[in-house]
């Protein structure tokens, strides 16, 4: 199977606008639905100044100038987009791509019109399909759980206003001057400042939580990659459904012109005095049952659209078309041993990364808790605009002023908890039981995928013996259908022989449809398996090599 069958392309489709007349650009324009990407194609194409003719010359710049910032804005999305779509690349980048592009909203719509090619397939879906966004948003919200552990570095600065009035008692010797033995003072106060705070030291703290989330950055990143392998590994799968589908109804009007083949014969047979009625009663109703599995193959049909379109997130209906692969030779071979296909599954599958990468965090958790035993070291300061106006209950004139002064304050403090109950050292037991928990899946993972290598590689060496022994029962099969139509019209075998010849044929014809299928899928599943699909690089089960 051609790699370019099971990958999608990124690149950029010019739109083919026809240049006679500016009625017809702007007929092209607004049938992408003022999509930027349209826009782009025809400032690519055309030049601003032949897009945008409907403007007077006086504002012609600074259309343009717009113009040309949509196109270049347009164009950063595409590619950012194109690679948490496209094929796949490094971890590294599919963690900032899913982190600073958007999720795609729009849905793409189905022409019930066009043939679909399988690359363009699997490009719908991984837009529409509800698994990629939701594993993209995943990636999106572990990007902002590292920005949030990074912002621990930074100092946080918050505004402070505080406006409020306040009575209390003071007591007070009556030999002093208070009557009552106490004063009472009301204390209005308006506050308004900046206060900061500083984690200076804290042993690692932030550090580990910090390379926890990158950890589990990069882990969401390879689930998303993987999501994707998913998706295009169904729409694969469905693609090629559907043409199975399509190739058992062609099988199924071929049967159904031999069942009426036997049945003229056997009806001609009776003419001639040479056959019995029963017999052709027989000849009768197989070609009644051919019909009946006729309108089934039909159904099979419409139901495979209904999954395709399922598939690739669009609303179900039997409205699709796909265009058949011309020309592409069924693979056969596979180059590699099993034992290096199965290297390269634990190199590339995204979803064992995704497993190493919750072992890393994992491992930086538990440095965290064993940080907790440590003491942390904090500054804060103050600073702001303070005004009170004090009065106290004395007769006379108030003895106490206003103020309105500058105030702040500043200090380092070291927090060290003696005793907590025991919850630093259930914390520390339960990071390293997580830790511990990430080793088991990992290797529970390395088994299941070299398991899969295996499976898969057999799975598609079976499904290429069948293919060739279902192309030589196909051969053998319609010789002996020939040869028995000739000898039942000569009266040499009866219609018993005749009947059974034309089921192994019907059979032998099915048998070839369903195996040229198991071929194509099973060729995918090893790509699935081993975590090439939708990867820049040759599927694995190549076509067989010509000799000199």
């Amino acid at each position: 199977m051609k790699s370019e069958n099971l990958r999608v392309r990124n690149d950029a489709r010019d739109i083919q606008c026809p240049r006679d007349t500016r009625h017809r650009l702007w007929k092209a324009a607004e049938t992408c639905d003022a999509e930027v990407d349209c826009l782009a194609s025809l400032v690519r194409i055309l030049g601003p100044s032949r897009v945008c003719p409907r403007f007077p010359s006086a504002a012609m710049a600074g259309f343009t100038g717009i113009c040309m910032l949509l196109v270049l804005l347009s164009a950063g999305t595409k590619r950012a987009n194109a690679q948490c779509q496209g094929s796949l690349t490094s971890l590294d980048d599919a963690a900032r791509c899913t982190a600073v592009s958007s999720v795609p909203m729009s849905k793409t719509e189905i022409d019930p019109a066009k043939p679909y090619r399988l690359e363009e397939l699997i490009d719908i879906a991984e837009t529409n399909n509800p698994r990629t966004r939701i594993a993209w948003e995943a990636a999106k919200q572990a990007a902002n759980r590292l920005g949030i552990a990074r912002s621990d570095y930074y100092p946080h600065l918050a505004a402070l206003v505080l406006s409020g009035d306040q009575r209390v008692i003071e007591p007070w010797p009556r030999p002093l001057g208070a009557p009552n033995g106490y004063f009472l003072i009301e204390l209005p106060v308006v506050e308004a400042g900046v206060a900061l705070q500083y984690n200076v030291y804290d042993f690692g703290r932030r550090g580990g939580r910090v390379e926890a989330t990158k950890a589990l950055r990069l882990a969401t990143a390879a689930l998303f990659q993987r999501t994707n392998q998913d998706v295009a590994f169904r729409v694969v799968t469905a693609y090629f459904n559907l043409l199975t589908a399509q190739e058992r109804l062609a099988a199924s009007h071929q049967i159904v012109k031999t069942a009426q083949t036997t049945q003229e014969a056997a009806e001609a047979q009776l003419a001639n005095g040479r056959s019995t009625l029963p017999d052709v009663l027989n000849a009768r109703a197989a070609a009644a049952q051919a019909a009946y599995d006729l309108q089934a193959s039909i159904g099979a049909v419409d139901t495979a659209r209904v999954v395709l379109r399922e598939v690739i997130g669009v609303e179900p209906s039997d409205a699709i078309l796909v265009e058949e692969p011309t020309g592409l030779p069924l693979p056969t071979e596979v180059a590699e041993s099993t034992a290096i296909l199965v290297d390269r599954a634990m190199q590339q599958r995204p979803d064992l990364r995704a497993i190493s990468e919750k072992l890393q965090a994992a491992n930086a958790e538990l440095k965290v808790a064993k940080a907790e035993y440590w003491p942390t070291v904090h500054l804060g300061a103050f600073a702001g605009q303070q005004a009170v106006w004090p009065t106290v209950n004395v007769a006379g004139p108030n003895p106490l002023g206003n103020a309105n002064q500058t105030v702040w304050s500043v200090g380092v403090t070291a927090r060290w908890t003696i005793f907590d109950g025991g919850m630093r050292r259930n914390e520390v037991h339960l990071a390293d039981s997580k830790r511990r928990e990430a080793q088991d899946e990992k290797r529970e993972k390395e088994d299941a995928i070299g398991r899969e290598v295996w499976v898969a590689y057999v799975q598609f060496r079976t499904a290429v013996r069948q293919h060739e022994a279902a192309e030589t029962l196909l051969t053998s099969a319609s010789t002996s259908y020939d040869a028995s139509l000739d000898a039942y019209q000569y009266g040499v075998k009866n219609l018993v022989d005749l009947v059974t010849a034309e089921n192994q044929l019907a059979q032998a014809r099915l048998a070839l449809v369903q195996s040229r299928s198991a071929v194509r899928i099973d060729a995918a599943n090893l790509d699935y398996a081993t975590g090439t699909l939708l990867r820049q690089q040759p599927p694995v089960a190549q076509p067989a090599t010509k000799g000199p």
